[in-house]
């Protein structure tokens, strides 16, 4: 398939795991793929798929402009962002009322406003060329209580659906996958696999944790002219853990 043939994307969180696994798809199916990450593990997976790797910060606004202009520069304009990166694998496990404050706003800095960032540096180029497809990574953690990782993800859930109306009219779609419990090297840091299991046991009805390979489907599907229709939605991917009303 080269459904993204002539197609230019952004993963940001792209070194590895769930955005890696992205930025391979993207590419297997046509795209020109920026691999945009803190991390230099990024430069491996730009190489293997061909692309181009921007060191990024999501945080910071100079970065992620500079980030958009590289790729610009080097692929003739963007069509596609995936708003992937995130503070998930070394982050600290705390409570609101008690999280070192610097901590909370370098967490909330990256895993909510960073996501804002690259839309606002990125949409003036997809506008540019009739528009384009954002997809935001959520969690179910938003449904559940997570902590200060699960507001962060209730701020995604708001983020897609304002900016789906603000950009609707240049033809820019805006969506968002809330996966639920995913097998990652960072998720295997941050979450006991006692846990998981439980979770697997009482709450999915599908009983195995999810992979990366498990979200690609519906991530290319959000990006593609096939979801023409389809904006300011959060999909749960998550083996049936969340059912809402």
């Amino acid at each position: 398939m080269s459904r993204f043939e002539g197609k230019v994307a952004i993963v940001t969180g792209a070194a590895q795991g769930i955005g890696a696994a992205y930025a391979r798809a993207l590419a297997a199916q046509g795209a020109s793929v920026t691999v945009a990450d803190v991390s230099e593990k990024g430069e491996a997976v730009a190489e293997e798929i061909k692309g181009l790797y921007v060191r990024t910060d999501v945080s910071d606004p100079a970065s992620v402009q500079a980030m958009a202009e590289r790729t610009a520069e080097t692929f003739g304009g963007i069509d596609h962002l995936v708003n992937n990166a995130a503070i998930f694998g070394t982050m600290k496990l705390d409570f609101l009322v008690t999280v070192d404050w610097d901590y909370y706003k370098r967490f909330m800095a990256v895993n909510m406003d960073g996501a804002l960032l690259c839309a606002r540096a990125v949409h003036p180029y997809m506008a540019g060329r009739g528009g384009g497809a954002i997809v935001n990574q959520s969690s179910t953690a938003a449904w559940q209580y997570s902590g200060f990782y699960g507001l962060a993800k209730i701020g995604i859930n708001g983020l897609t659906q304002q900016l789906a109306h603000e950009l609707g009219a240049t033809g820019i779609r805006v969506n968002a996958i809330a996966p639920g419990p995913i097998d990652t090297e960072a998720s295997r840091g941050v979450v006991p696999g006692g846990m998981v299991q439980k979770i697997v046991r009482d709450k999915l009805a599908l009983k195995r944790v999810g992979t990366p390979e498990d979200l690609v489907g519906m991530c290319l599907f959000l990006l593609s002219d096939e979801a023409s229709w389809v904006t300011g939605q959060i999909f749960n991917v998550d083996g049936g853990e969340v059912f809402r009303s």
